[in-house]
């Protein structure tokens, strides 16, 4: 993706990725003007030459709280521009949150040609009075040294005195500069949440996107159920066999593709589940999409479309084995893909992993009556696939890799069976986590002594025993799930918590990096990888963690607050002031995703490609993938024959970047590949969704 601020052009975890299958071409690299999210006092462009410093600051952090009487002014009679060396998150705060903007002084990286320094005394206005309602000064994040990631140098300013409900923005009255708008609110991120769970509705294949659920510009038809489609998908290694049809319409595009991964639609089935289950109050029966009003929540109708197909991908009347992967063609729209679908064969993983999924949404879809009878029958099938994978439990399926599974090339992209690299095959550590996982969700769904004997005997092998990061969220998320059941052994429960509590305290990447300020945009991350946003939103679910599963010995309020940061993070508190969700303007952003790489909204396409450019651009609320700095074009361009759609170097940035810069608004496709930085992916999605809904009630 490229900036939505005209000023700057910038630049799932590695296992959750699924590389996208459309676009070609290159990209522009200039954006268009960002649609302003001004008010009275605002102007509606940034600009660099009015930023230069009259005076610096040389406060301390601990000094950022001070504040002057507050001033006023009449609505309207201060002009300030937009700065994008003050960041904010752009839709707002919560009343009772940490409120903290950060201003930037780039020093390496793609911008650090520009300069600036914050006055000594900045404002927080009111936008709708002209008020000023907070003086102080900025506080100089680490002494003034330069932030390895991000390549800046920053202050903050502290502005979490305020609680008035209203619209704001930090000024630097001296300079005539200020942040872009937004609110401070108890619902605040109430309509973001809402954008965000209905991609989920646009990413549904097999289903028609039809006004009033959805938005003019991205009416489509249901996808992949054409003659030879979903409905009739055979098997990838005997095309011509029509014995081996199957009917696996339905479930979700994964990604910028729409190819639809087992594995993966589970994880994200259980993650839903999970934002569901800590926070019931933030999931209302009125997202607007077709099963609103019903009754029931909607991120559990969404959940159910999930689980419709995964019931379609396994044997349920023969071995209960789960098939791996269903490969769909690509078209702009979907609707427009005639393509013929394939499917892998069954998996150890694509079976454990559908288990857990069903044992977990058993549970939660027994306490509505409606659901009674379904949520049984998942049990069963959970069941009865658990059975099948410990009775089978090396059954591997390659897709997309014809050294390792012949025939399989082509057959969707990113690969969904876990590979150990020290040996080149099948992951069985990952079989086991998978395993490990499964049982703590059948456990919760029957009490059965078989699975606590699993979990309890097998625990210990787990990550969680020696490290806590977001890599291996999804598992802590179990464990601390399970250690909060019924007749579970006492002291597997407070290990489990112990484990976590130490993880959490020991080393300085989990709570020691929020105490010490390591990071000046407040969010910190040991590793910035393909799919950083995802790792932002696991990291600030493990801070949750401790609030929602009881974990003690730490400060509740302060977790919270950690874990916001993240939020914040993602919604325009970041080097490049952006949203990291897609055409975010109507809902508040100054500057969100314009475009991003999806076979949808391809680049090129007169209607989708960009915002500002295309007649609609690409729909609402999707997370990209964020920055990466392992990003490089393809190895075709260093060949002795590289494509055309090479041109002279790779996009800098994302490529040769600080971490946090390591970014680009664009959605070229190969060889350009663009995926790796502004894919999007369910598994992002859901971890965001999983994370924000903690903030809304």
């Amino acid at each position: 993706m490229r900036a939505c601020n005209q000023l700057l052009s910038i630049p799932l975890i590695v296992f959750l990725t699924a590389c996208g299958g459309g676009g070609g071409g290159g990209g522009g690299t200039t954006p268009p003007p960002a649609v302003s999210s001004a008010a009275p006092i605002s102007s509606s462009s940034s600009s660099l030459s009015s930023s230069s410093s009259s005076s610096s600051s040389s406060s301390s952090l601990s000094s950022s709280s001070s504040s002057s009487s507050s001033s006023s002014s009449s609505a309207g009679s201060v002009t300030a521009t937009v700065s994008v060396f003050m960041v904010v998150d752009q839709f707002g705060y919560l009343p009772d949150a940490q409120k903290i903007a950060v201003i930037r002084d780039p020093q390496t990286g793609y911008d650090a040609d520009k300069s600036f320094m914050p006055s000594a005394s900045l404002s927080l206005v009111n936008m709708t009075t002209g008020e000023s309602v907070l003086n102080a000064a900025p506080a100089v994040w680490n002494s003034g040294n330069t932030d390895s990631t991000s390549g800046d140098k920053a202050w903050w300013f502290d502005f979490s005195s305020v609680t008035s409900p209203g619209t704001y923005a930090v000024v630097d009255k001296t300079q005539n500069v200020r942040s872009p708008s937004f609110k401070i609110a108890a619902d605040v991120y109430k309509p973001i949440l809402k954008s965000a769970l209905r991609t989920f509705f646009y990413q549904r294949a097999g289903f028609a996107k039809q006004q009033p659920f959805a938005e003019f510009a991205w009416v489509d038809g249901a996808s992949h159920i054409g003659a030879g489609q979903d409905k009739n998908a055979r098997l990838y290694n005997d095309k011509a066999n029509a014995a081996t049809e199957k009917d696996l319409a339905g479930g979700w595009y994964d990604a910028g593709d729409y190819n639809k991964y087992t594995t993966w639609a589970a994880d994200y089935v259980i993650t839903l589940l999970h934002a569901y289950i800590e926070n019931p109050a933030a999931w209302t029966d009125d997202f607007d999409i077709p099963e609103s009003g019903n009754g029931i929540p909607d991120i559990l109708d969404e959940v159910k479309w999930g689980l419709d197909w995964l019931k379609k991908m396994q044997d349920a009347t023969g071995n209960n084995s789960v098939l791996s992967i269903v490969g769909l063609d690509s078209a702009s729209p979907p609707s427009a893909a005639t393509g013929a679908s394939y499917y892998g064969s069954a998996s150890t993983n694509a079976t454990m992993s559908t288990a857990a999924a069903f044992a977990l949404s058993s549970k939660v879809f027994r306490d509505t009556p409606a659901w009674s009878a379904y949520a049984t029958d998942l049990n069963t099938r959970a069941e009865n696939a658990w059975s099948w994978a410990v009775a089978n439990p090396n059954v591997l399926f390659f897709n997309n890799d014809n050294s390792r599974q012949p025939g399989s090339a082509g057959l969707g992209a990113g690969q969904q069976e876990p590979i150990d690299w020290n040996t080149g095959t099948g992951s069985a550590k990952d079989r086991a986590t998978k395993k490990r996982i499964a049982a703590v969700y059948l456990y919760a769904s029957t009490s059965g002594a078989t699975y606590k004997s699993h979990v309890e005997t097998d625990y210990t092998n787990s990550n969680l025993k020696t490290w806590v990061d977001n890599f291996n969220e999804q598992e802590n998320s179990a464990l601390l799930y399970y250690a909060n059941l019924s007749g579970v052994s006492s002291d597997v429960a407070t290990n489990i918590k112990t484990y976590f509590k130490n993880g959490m305290t020991g080393g300085n990447e989990n709570w020691a990096a929020m105490t010490s300020k390591r990071d000046p945009y407040l969010a910190f991350l040991g590793a910035y990888t393909w799919g950083s946003n995802n790792s932002k939103s696991a990291k600030g679910s493990m801070f949750m963690n401790i609030v929602n599963y009881g974990v003690s010995g730490f400060d509740n309020a302060a977790a919270k607050n950690y874990a916001l940061t993240y939020v914040n993070y993602i919604h325009g508190v970041n080097p490049q002031g952006m949203v990291y969700l897609s055409n975010m303007s109507s809902l508040g952003a100054h500057s969100s995703v314009n475009e991003f790489y999806h076979t949808w909204f391809s680049d090129g396409s007169a209607k989708w490609d960009r915002v500002g450019t295309s007649t609609y651009g690409p729909a609402p609320g999707f997370l990209v993938g964020g920055p990466n700095p392992s990003y490089d074009w393809d190895s075709n361009c260093t060949s002795g024959s590289p494509n055309a759609g090479c041109g002279s170097a790779a996009p800098t940035p994302p490529k040769g970047q600080p971490a946090q810069k390591s970014y680009k608004d664009f959605n070229t496709s190969w060889p350009i590949n663009s995926w790796s930085v502004t894919e999007n992916s369910c598994g992002y999605q859901s971890a965001y969704l999983r994370l924000l809904s903690k903030f809304v009630n």
